[in-house]
């Protein structure tokens, strides 16, 4: 697995993600708004001012890669790294966002990417990791604990209760 930043290279790759996603229904995690981008080249600028302080158009600066299987250079996951937190992010949402397309679930992916985000953070001066996510997320769980996140507390959020798990290097 790598990771790379999204580029025209992986725009099918990309859209096809995307349309498994919506058309499951799922949470497009880590993919940094791309449901509501029509445009790819928009959703590609969008993400690359993201990324500086100065032309961001979210609240914090953020960081967007796609997770590619080597072995035959498929999409399999997206990340986004948020390089600092808001007070939304603090409680609810954290540092790092991530997704593994439905086909390819299972595979144990998911705790790979959390490793190579965990890694990319450190690039980042991240030390100190706040991962979240919903009580009831039992793989989820088990994914952030096997990567030394120690639960902080629990906290309600529209009705849902989030766990808030810390890392730190």
């Amino acid at each position: 697995m790598r990771l790379i930043r999204p580029s025209i290279e992986y725009k099918k790759q990309i859209l096809e993600y995307r349309n498994e996603f919506i058309e499951n229904g799922d949470n497009l995690a880590g993919a940094s708004y791309l449901r509501q981008y029509d445009v790819y080249e928009d959703w590609i600028k969008f993400i690359s001012d993201n990324e500086k302080e100065s032309t961001k158009q979210t609240e914090v600066t953020a960081s967007v890669f796609l997770v590619i299987r080597e072995v035959d250079d498929k999409l399999v996951g997206m990340l986004n790294i948020r390089h600092t937190l808001n007070d939304y992010l603090y409680n609810f949402g954290g540092h790092i966002g991530y997704s593994v397309r439905k086909s390819e679930r299972r595979k144990g992916y998911a705790g790979e990417i959390l490793k190579l985000a965990l890694k990319e953070c450190t690039k980042f001066y991240i030390r100190k990791v706040l991962l979240t996510c919903d009580a009831n997320n039992i793989a989820s769980i088990k994914i952030i604990k096997s990567c030394g996140g120690i639960l902080e507390n629990e906290v309600h959020n529209d009705g849902e209760l989030i766990q808030r798990y810390w890392i730190e290097f």
